[in-house]
């Protein structure tokens, strides 16, 4: 079973963990629908040939989103993605987006990106997901 192809970007040098960049990456593509309920994902082997990292390493990818609600896992069969209502945040974790938006927005001004800039970004974020 092959799956849905998903372009992916993994960068191993980076801060982020791996498979935290692997299951970041599939939510933004079924936050934006571009995966639909009845997708099947590549396998946990094929995906990690594809990506040149470790099977286990996608394999907590996929066990963070089916935790989310987003995948079901079935041996051998692969994960499909599920139909998901979106959830309400509660305050608890809308102070954490903010406290690492903050953060994000701090180090990118940090390198030198305008305010402009930033606001242009997270318009292009807002309106691809």
């Amino acid at each position: 079973m092959r799956g849905t192809s998903v372009p992916l970007r993994i960068h191993t040098a980076g801060d982020t963990p791996v498979y935290r960049q692997i299951a970041d990456g599939l939510r933004a593509h079924l936050v934006a629908g571009r995966l639909k309920p009845d997708d099947t994902l590549p396998t946990v082997r094929d995906l990690a040939t594809e990506l040149g990292v470790h099977f286990n390493t996608v394999a907590e990818a996929y066990r963070i989103l089916a935790d989310e609600g987003w995948l079901d896992l079935k041996r051998r069969r692969g994960a499909r993605v599920l139909a998901r209502r979106t959830p309400r945040a509660n305050s608890g974790k809308r102070a954490g987006f903010s406290q690492r938006l903050c953060e994000l927005v701090a180090a990118m001004r940090a390198e030198g990106v305008t305010e402009e800039e930033i606001r242009n970004e997270l318009n292009i974020a807002i309106e691809g997901s």
